[in-house]
C-alpha cells in the first residue's frame, strides 16, 4: 500500500501542478521523482511534524493540493493540534496518508505503534477517514479525493487483502447476507473476517470509508439487533457511528479490534494478531461469543 501511495502521489505530482508533496524524513526513497523534479512543491522537512503540518498548510492557503506522509503516530498523534488549527479551523483541505498502523512496526515499540488514529482524527469536524484493503483501493482513494477541498486522512497497512473492490467514499459493500447478525469488516480485516464467519449465517460488509459512513446501507441491509465491527483500530472507534446509524432501531453492538491497552510485548505483525485476537481464529471465536450472548 506504502508503494502505491507514492506512485499514485508521484503520478498527481507530475499531471497536477497545483499538487504539493511534503515529507518528514519517511519513504523518501519512494518519492524521488517528485523530489527531484521539482523542489519548489516536493519537500521533506526532515523529523518535524508539526512543521510538515505547518508548510502543507501553507501551500493550501496558496490554492495547492497539498498530500502529506509520515509514519502513523507522527502523522496523526503528534501534530494532531496542527492539523486541527492550520487545516481544520482554516477551512483548508489537505491528504494526510500515513504507514505503519496500528503496530506494523511491532518491533519498534509503543512509539511506533498508533492504534488510537482514527478516532483521534474523527475528533476534527468535517474530515474524510478512509481505511482501504488494498493497494488498488490506496490508488484510487487518494485519486477520488486529493483536490476535494477536505482534510482526508487515508491509512494504508501492510496487510492487505487479496482482492480489491470499486470502493467509494461514503459506500460500503455488501459481500454476502445472512439472517443471525450483520458484521462489518474494515479495509485490511476484510480477508480474515470471511475465513472467520466461514459457515456462520450471517451479512457481511465492506468498509473502507469511515467518515462518511454509508449509513443508509447499514441501515437497510442489517437483519435483527446483533452488529459487530471488525476493526484494525482500536475496538469501539466505530460504535458511536454505528450506533448512530442504527438510532431508529434496538441494535447491540460488538467490536472486534485492538484492544484498549498498551502493547508491552515486542514482535512481528502476525505474532501481534495472534496474542490480541486479531487472526482468523480470534476473530471468529469472539464473534462466535458476542452472537451467543457470552
Amino acid at each position: 500500500m506504502r508503494e502505491q501511495m507514492a506512485v499514485t502521489a508521484c503520478d498527481l505530482f507530475a499531471e497536477d501542478d497545483r499538487v504539493a508533496i511534503v515529507l518528514a524524513e519517511i519513504s523518501t526513497q519512494h518519492f524521488e521523482p517528485a523530489l527531484h523534479g521539482d523542489p519548489r512543491r516536493a519537500v521533506n522537512l526532515g523529523i518535524m511534524e508539526q512543521s510538515m503540518v505547518g508548510v502543507a498548510a501553507g501551500f493550501a492557503m496558496e490554492g495547492f493540493h497539498p498530500i502529506v506522509h509520515t509514519i502513523t503516530p507522527f502523522l496523526v498523534e503528534r501534530p494532531l493540534e496542527q492539523i486541527k488549527l492550520d487545516f481544520g479551523y482554516q477551512g483548508l483541505g489537505g491528504t494526510f496518508v500515513s504507514a505503519g498502523a496500528s503496530y506494523d512496526y511491532g518491533a519498534e515499540g509503543a512509539t511506533h505503534h498508533s492504534p488510537a488514529d482514527v478516532q483521534a482524527m474523527l475528533t476534527i469536524p468535517g474530515v474524510e477517514v478512509l481505511v482501504p484493503g488494498s493497494a488498488a483501493e490506496v490508488d484510487r482513494a487518494i485519486r477520488s479525493t486529493y483536490a476535494d477541498g477536505r482534510i482526508t486522512y487515508i491509512r494504508t497497512s501492510v496487510a492487505s487483502n487479496a482482492a480489491s473492490f470499486e470502493t467509494e467514499l461514503g459506500r460500503a459493500e455488501v459481500l454476502r447476507r445472512g439472517d443471525r447478525g450483520t458484521v462489518l469488516a474494515v479495509g485490511p480485516m476484510l480477508d480474515r473476517t470471511l475465513a472467520a464467519v466461514e459457515g456462520m449465517d450471517v451479512t457481511v460488509m465492506y468498509v473502507t470509508s469511515i467518515a462518511p459512513f454509508d449509513a443508509e446501507t447499514l441501515t437497510r441491509e442489517a437483519i435483527g439487533p446483533d452488529v459487530v465491527v471488525v476493526e484494525p483500530f482500536y475496538e469501539g472507534t466505530l460504535t458511536a457511528t454505528v450506533a448512530g446509524a442504527l438510532s431508529a432501531r434496538a441494535s447491540r453492538i460488538g467490536s472486534v479490534g485492538v484492544p484498549r491497552r498498551f502493547i508491552l510485548t515486542y514482535g512481528q505483525l502476525e505474532e501481534h494478531d495472534r496474542e490480541l485476537g486479531l487472526d482468523t481464529a480470534g476473530i471468529r471465536e469472539r464473534i462466535a461469543a458476542f452472537l451467543d450472548g457470552r
